[in-house]
């Protein structure tokens, strides 16, 4: 976090999204539902997967986690946005604004390096099938998911420390609605060149390092779906990374957007609607696009609820 007496500000002004008290009551009406709905399908996707003993594979596992994250990632964000979007009190203290930073980070490249873990996943499904069990064991698939919590944590802890030398003494309004990297750095009162090449490094580090392993997986899967005969197996095969690639591509699509270009270009605008998608809206599709696309995961949902009819009916 850095030492507080680096800095005359104690706490920062979110200025958020709009001034209009109109527009404001829309956008807490329109946040709540998306969180609502990303709180209930992401803990719904969990519990299926959990419950469920024939979703017990490293494909689900790996599905679980994401659940997980687009959780936690969207509590980072949405319930402190709601409320500066409802009440006008949009003060954050200086350690809040670091903290929702850092979890930021930390959440977000853990997503980047889970998402090539689940394309490798689908690498091996479709290209090495008769190995599948012995190479994606749950020992491997638990390796994974702590080396992508790893490579998070490590992410977050160098952009802090970064961070954290940065110098704030006169404005503390921050132009976005939650602490972001590049609005807090506009904010600086000291030279903030070295920071903004390590996070523009580390971005390109964890961006075109997860996307490089999925392009890859992604080569190999289409290589070798267009080498199967019968157009039922073609579409079966695609199938199962259809949601996956989707999901991919969208996200990635989004941070490029945001992060990885030059500061000139920098929109104020158009980089909060970014925002907005990614920090939100997102993490309410995931579980819509894995479950509603995916049979297996609605054959589960039926199985469960009639398990729980039928104890209930025992009962």
């Amino acid at each position: 976090m850095g030492n507080r007496n680096n800095t005359n500000v104690s706490h920062f002004i979110l200025m958020g999204l709009t001034d209009s008290e109109d527009i404001r009551q829309v956008l807490f009406m329109l946040f709540l539902l998306i969180y609502l709905i990303t709180l209930l399908g992401n803990m719904v996707m969990i519990l299926i997967i959990y419950l469920d003993l024939q979703l017990h594979t490293p494909m689900y596992f790996f599905l679980s986690q994401l659940s997980f994250l687009d959780l936690s990632y969207s509590t980072v964000i949405t319930p402190k946005t709601i409320e500066n979007v409802l009440t006008s009190n949009k003060c954050i203290s200086f350690g809040g604004c670091f903290t929702q930073i850092s979890f930021f980070v930390f959440l977000g490249a853990t997503e980047f390096f889970l998402l090539s873990s689940m394309a490798y996943d689908r690498y091996v499904a479709i290209c090495n099938p008769l190995n599948y069990p012995v190479v994606m064991s749950m020992r491997l698939c638990h390796a994974l998911i702590t080396g992508s919590y790893m490579i998070g944590f490590i992410n977050s802890l160098i952009n802090g420390l970064f961070m954290s030398s940065l110098h704030f003494c006169n404005s503390n309004a921050i132009y976005h609605f939650f602490c972001d990297t590049i609005p807090i750095l506009a904010l600086s009162c000291t030279d903030t060149h070295d920071t903004e090449i390590m996070i523009f490094i580390l971005g390109c580090i964890t961006v075109l390092g997860s996307l490089i392993t999925i392009s890859v997986s992604y080569g190999s899967i289409l290589s070798t779906i267009l080498k199967i005969n019968s157009t039922s197996g073609k579409h079966k095969a695609f199938s199962t990374c259809a949601s996956h690639l989707l999901g991919v591509t969208i996200f990635y699509s989004t941070m490029i957007f945001t992060y990885l270009k030059p500061k000139k270009s920098y929109s104020l605008g158009r980089d909060q609607v970014a925002s907005v998608f990614y920090t939100m809206v997102i993490p309410m599709l995931n579980p819509l696009i894995y479950s509603l696309r995916n049979k297996e995961v609605k054959n589960a949902l039926i199985r469960v609820m009639q398990k729980r009819e039928s104890s209930g009916q025992l009962k």
